[in-house]
């Protein structure tokens, strides 16, 4: 009799159950170009142009925002042609000049082509923003605190581990005040930066 009822409740707690829950995909592994990434630069700038009579050396220290991917180009390789937003702050040290620092932002897109594994890279960028120095009032300086700055930068990038890469680049930073003072000494420097990137 026991038996008999074990049998009748396992029947209909199974006939009850229904068919088991389909399985789910794993989740897709995380590109880089998906993720946000700070950037740590620094390197060395030269004078290379500009109205300045000083012969200007900088020391560039950059932090930049990464955003995840606004728009791009899945290859059918596997490979990718990724634009993202960049926010960078940067403080220049002015080891030769009129000036002694400089801080400001500047904002710009962050093109990026990724090869097939997510291990090398190949980017570019070029915008500018706004900072403030501290003008000698000297001839040949920079003319007042108040500065426009705007840069271009090549480079590439290889990862290291999962979350963390190094990058190299050639820049160029241009640095005046717009007109706003007669006259208006500008500075070309170009010169490299080397860092490391994290992403998260």
């Amino acid at each position: 009799m026991m038996r008999h009822l074990l049998a009748a409740l396992l029947f209909s707690t199974t006939a009850f159950a229904g068919p088991p829950p389909p399985m789910t995909a794993a989740p897709s592994e995380l590109k880089p170009w998906d993720s946000h990434a700070i950037d740590f630069e620094t390197g060395m700038l030269w004078k290379v142009g500009g109205d300045s009579t000083f012969n200007y050396r900088i020391v560039p220290f950059m932090v930049s925002w990464r955003s995840p991917r606004v728009f791009g180009i899945d290859f059918a390789n596997g490979s990718a042609l990724v634009v993202r937003n960049k926010l960078t702050g940067m403080a220049n040290w002015f080891e030769d000049g009129s000036e002694n620092r400089y801080l400001g932002i500047s904002g710009a897109p962050s093109i990026e082509w990724w090869d097939a594994s997510g291990v090398w890279s190949v980017f570019g960028s070029i915008g500018g923003g706004v900072g403030f120095t501290d003008s000698q009032g000297v001839a040949g300086g920079l003319g007042q605190d108040f500065t426009l700055n705007w840069y271009s930068q090549v480079g590439f990038s290889r990862a290291i581990t999962e979350d963390w890469s190094v990058r190299a680049s050639a820049m160029f930073q241009h640095m005046s005040n717009g007109g706003a003072t007669n006259p208006n000494p500008g500075i070309d420097a170009l010169g490299f930066v080397i860092g490391v990137s994290r992403d998260f």
